[in-house]
């Protein structure tokens, strides 16, 4: 199943604070490795610095509890379960196929 992961960085205290929690999860981040069993196949961050997202595969819910267990005190995760866009598009046509079928 793939999944996209949203987080946005926890920026709560004083400007001195906020730079020693950005500073504390870009040092945990370069010792993090994913989970084995999931697939990154994307890692995005946003252009005004507040966070990312992630395109991640897994047959296993709870590799993406690794990240959210290791950085929840920096950052405040969304998940989303997703489909590709074909298969999305597909099942749309038949959601409409089926409306119109019942008069």
């Amino acid at each position: 199943m793939k999944y996209v992961l949203a987080w946005t960085n926890r920026l709560t205290g004083s400007a001195t604070d906020n730079e020693a929690s950005v500073r504390r999860g870009l040092e945990l981040f370069s010792k993090w490795q994913p989970p084995a069993s999931s697939t990154f196949h994307q890692f995005v961050g946003r252009l005004d610095g507040t966070g990312g997202f992630a395109v991640v595969e897994t047959d296993n819910p709870a590799d993406l509890l690794d990240g959210a267990g290791k950085f929840g005190t920096n950052n405040e995760f969304q998940l989303y379960p997703v489909v590709d866009i074909a298969d999305w598009v597909q099942v749309l046509g038949q959601g409409v196929d089926f409306r119109e079928s019942i008069s």
